[in-house]
């Protein structure tokens, strides 16, 4: 994954519960990945799509392509500009005969080639084999700007609203076969990094920039000796990562760009993205009216308070969210309580009915009517923008 662009509002001060008001916007930025295909829906090279539009840009494996905003201060910026670039990606896709496709795994077995990067290499033989389950995985990062005194009330409110992954599953298979709803989460968060469980999966609340930077440290330690023991040099596993890039959970305090990043989400439409991150920067707005507080099991917003559910429940939930998604019921109400549209979504994997195995044809037939889907949603945001 590539970085997404400074921001640089950074503060050194750990977190408060006490309302701090501030007259300037939260920024926020999107970094979204699509499979790309060509007319008959296999996975092919991007090529010079990368040339369409600033922030496009290669993934570690070929066929997935990145498109990143920069640091928005609304979300019709955010939309404009996210719409913008991928229109103009579509745009050169049309004269290579080539297509995106809003799906988190590439739902059939296919051979799909890494790009050459030593940092690849050296996960590739950490991890062994369970790497391949991270090159079926196709994502959406929301970064959202650190406010000075609220960082660590911002990355816990994310941990707790990392259920949200429900609103937006988009793929159910693996290798042809139905896995679960949310397959992408599944492969990346239980399955890829078993062996260094630390590494992919949600960490719980933090007290302080402290401690936050204490388990940083502790996890690049791990990660450091285990690459070592499995045959790779030190120098240059400790010249390819640094602390907070060698940490995949799902919601980081990114020091270098000064930013919240949550990156459980699923790729999915535009239209779904943009919504779903207007929903995460109102709730991580209105830490700056309310009181902070983790206690209990159920969790909810009010006027005055926004309360955060124990982590042990929060696993529970993004247990559930992938598994079922939307269908389950626990799922759903909790997320209403926490400030989410809920009947505003349609997960697409909730919606892909093709049976529990898929023939590489069918597959590709499914790639290829969701490559349509995507093109429409863009047309539909952005007539309805217009008008």
């Amino acid at each position: 994954m590539s970085e997404p662009p400074d921001i640089h509002r950074s503060s050194n001060r750990t977190g408060t519960t006490t309302p701090q008001h501030t007259s300037e916007p939260i920024r926020r930025s999107i970094e979204v990945e699509y499979w790309v295909i060509d007319e008959q829906g296999r996975l092919t090279d991007p090529g010079d799509l990368v040339e369409a539009s600033p922030g496009v840009e290669r993934e570690f494996v070929v066929p997935l392509l990145e498109i990143k905003t920069t640091p928005c201060e609304t979300t019709a910026e955010l939309r404009n500009e996210l719409f913008d670039r991928l229109d103009r990606v579509l745009q050169r896709a049309e004269k290579l005969d080539k297509r995106l496709v809003p799906l988190a795994t590439p739902v059939h077995q296919a051979p799909i080639e890494d790009r050459p990067s030593e940092r690849t290499r050296i996960q590739d033989r950490l991890i062994g084999e369970d790497f391949e389950y991270v090159r079926h995985c196709a994502g959406t990062h929301i970064h959202v700007e650190q406010q000075p005194g609220r960082e660590i009330d911002q990355l816990n409110t994310l941990i707790a609203l990392d259920p949200a992954l429900a609103l937006v599953n988009s793929s159910p298979y693996f290798e042809g076969t139905r896995l679960t709803t949310g397959a992408r989460s599944q492969l990346y968060r239980w399955m890829a990094y078993e062996s260094l469980p630390h590494q992919g999966q949600l960490w719980p609340y933090v007290e302080d920039r402290a401690e936050w930077i204490r388990r940083l440290e502790r996890r690049y330690s791990e990660f450091v000796t285990a690459a070592t023991v499995a045959g790779c040099d030190r120098e240059t596993v400790e010249s390819c990562f640094e602390p907070e890039s060698a940490a995949w959970t799902p919601v980081k305090l990114r020091e270098r760009f000064s930013t919240v990043e949550w990156r459980s989400p699923d790729t999915a439409l535009p239209s779904q993205i943009v919504r779903l991150a207007d929903e995460i920067v109102g709730v991580i707005e209105h830490l700056d009216d309310a009181e902070v507080r983790i206690e209990g099991e159920t969790g909810r917003i009010t006027d005055e308070a926004v309360v955060l559910p124990e982590f042990d429940t929060v696993q529970e939930y993004v247990e559930a969210g992938i598994r079922d998604g939307l269908s389950s019921a626990a799922v759903r109400s909790y997320l209403e309580r926490m400030g989410f549209d809920v009947g505003a979504y349609e997960p697409l994997s909730h919606e892909i009915d093709a049976g529990e195995e898929l023939t590489a044809t069918e597959a590709r037939q499914l790639r290829l009517e969701y490559a349509e889907r995507l093109e429409q949603d863009l047309s539909q945001a952005r007539s309805m923008t217009a008008d």
